[in-house]
């Protein structure tokens, strides 16, 4: 009797909540493996320089190849021309096959984040091993995720109220960042460890839980008549078609490639999400150092663990306001928006110098303002701060989340123009990752090259820099002339400024080009549920 009350409870939660609380179980740990698993392995297990190399090299490739493969194998089947006996797979079908996958690969990617906590084998080989086998089934699971957006919600209303959770949850997630710090020790690691296992744990029972709520709730849908829970395609409310069927028209793996060739937006979407991609990680890989040589005259160690922190947290939160807009306004006006924010800002910053602390706490990332200790700001100071509502960092991380809808607007129009038995999600989703991922690797490369070109400094070749989170106090400035000192502060905020308005410019260029927007995309939307025979499928509060 006790349990019944939970139960129902648990049983009477909206199929978006459901949804979005997959991303806080994704969330609660790659977050913690980001911040920690470098730092484990060169400071806790001793890894050699050459075996963290050819790790970090296998992971690379590994990391751009293994999208489109795991999504050919999971979509491959839905790429031919809809069958005209309409036999094959239905709308029910797919989203329960990728929930079920779900179900399986979350508790296997919590078990993969906790090998990386405990010597098990050589540094180098547990460094190869973890990398691949975390990476491996933390693409299964995003692949399939995002996948599920674009099957379970045809409409930009339903997909950006699924996406409002996903950002709600997320958000919810980074907050194990804070809670990392109070148990990270190098010196002393089993409270940390302890930590990781609760974290595994309740993400690995979360998806357990979370993934049956979702599959009784569609199978649930798919018995009863109208679909009071689910208004879905005609697989989820109608009875099953037969999976599999005559394969009419099937696609090899040649001709898909060049469907997307031919496939315009697709191919100016990419190009826009590189320069993207590149951008986020530019700002993850550098916050340190623009924290170290900008601001440590301003602002205390805690603050910038703060700040650290809320850079993860922060994003998700924006998204909560941006999401309501782009139901509004669409998703295209508000990404141009936020690109044209961006060189807003950065023209701004440019134009202020590196002279003022409190615009560079804002424009570095937006909460650090409250806590920044800068010297008094004159009077047009204080008006450039109440023009810029939003900073660097944070809005563009936010604008990565919102990319996701586009792609599930790409699904629907690729399904259109090709006429396919079922959308492929995953398997575009994989393709998009294979082309932007190379952004990844470009940011770190391309922003210590134009900081050694500017400035002569070496980031290679001096003192490793003091982590914002570590003990220890800010260091001292190096020994070399003093004619030399502001010159990498300057080309710390040159890089800060530059790489921006660059990226801006590109985008705002790229974006233009892209015309599946307005009436284009209603138009796609419409044709998609022609060729389905289906309705939309809305996600409601039951």
């Amino acid at each position: 009797m006790g349990l019944r009350g939970p139960q129902a409870w648990l049983l009477g939660l909206p199929t978006a909540v459901v949804y979005g609380s997959l991303a806080l179980f994704i969330s609660v740990l790659h977050n913690v493996f980001l911040l920690y698993y470098v730092d484990t392995f060169v400071s806790v297990y001793k890894i050699s320089k050459a075996a963290f190399w050819v790790g970090e090299t296998v992971f690379l490739l590994w990391n751009s190849l293994n999208d489109p493969l795991f999504g050919w194998l999971s979509d491959r089947q839905f790429l031919g021309s809809q069958p005209r006996s309409g036999t094959g797979l239905s709308s029910r079908a797919v989203v329960l096959a990728r929930v079920r996958a779900l179900g399986r690969h979350g508790p296997l990617l919590a078990l993969s984040f906790l090998a990386f906590w405990v010597p098990w084998a050589p540094a180098g080989l547990q460094f190869l091993l973890c990398l691949c086998l975390y990476d491996g089934f933390l693409t299964l699971v995003d692949l399939q995720h995002h996948a599920l957006l674009a099957d379970l919600a045809l409409s930009a209303h339903d997909r950006t109220h699924l996406n409002f959770y996903c950002s709600l949850f997320s958000a919810a997630g980074s907050l194990s960042v804070f809670a990392s710090y109070a148990f990270w020790n190098k010196e002393d690691f089993s409270s940390f460890r302890a930590f990781c296992v609760a974290l595994a744990a309740g993400s690995g029972l979360g998806f357990v839980g979370a993934t049956r709520l979702l599959r009784r709730r569609v199978e649930a849908a798919g018995r009863e008549p109208g679909c009071p829970d689910l208004a879905v395609d005609s697989g989820l409310c109608g009875e099953e078609l037969l999976a599999g069927g005559e394969e009419v028209g099937s696609v090899t793996l040649g001709q898909y490639l060049r469907q997307l060739a031919r496939h315009r937006n697709f191919l100016w979407f990419v190009g826009m999400d590189l320069v993207q991609v590149f951008h986020c990680h530019f700002n993850s890989n550098f916050f340190p150092l623009f924290l170290e040589h900008l601001l440590s005259d301003h602002i205390s160690l805690s603050t910038g663990s703060f700040l650290l922190g809320i850079s993860y947290v922060a994003p998700h939160l924006n998204n909560l306001y941006f999401l309501p807009l782009c139901r509004r306004w669409g998703v295209h006006a508000v990404v141009r928006g936020l690109f044209l924010l961006k060189l807003g800002l950065s023209l701004l910053m440019l134009l202020a110098g590196p002279d003022r602390p409190g615009l560079l706490c804002l424009f570095i990332a937006r909460y650090a303002l409250p806590s920044c200790t800068p010297a008094p700001l004159s009077l047009p100071s204080l008006c450039l701060l109440s023009l810029s509502a939003g900073s660097n960092r944070v809005f563009t991380e936010g604008t990565c989340k919102l990319l996701t809808l586009v792609v599930t607007d790409l699904v629907d129009e690729d399904l259109v123009l090709n006429h396919r038995k079922q959308a492929a999600s995953a398997l575009l989703f994989g393709m998009v990752a294979l082309v932007t991922k190379p952004g990844q690797t470009f940011a770190p490369l391309l922003g210590t090259w134009l900081l050694c070109f500017y400035t002569g400094h070496d980031l290679f070749q001096q003192p490793p820099l003091i982590p914002v989170g570590s003990a220890q106090p800010w260091p001292e400035p190096p020994a070399p002339p003093p004619a030399q000192a502001p010159t990498l502060r300057q080309g710390c905020f040159y890089l800060l400024v530059l790489v921006p308005i660059t990226c801006a410019l590109l985008q705002l260029f790229t974006w233009s080009k892209f015309t599946l927007h307005g009436r284009h995309l209603h138009m796609v939307k419409a044709q998609r549920q022609n060729l389905s025979r289906a309705q939309t499928l809305d996600i409601k509060t039951v």
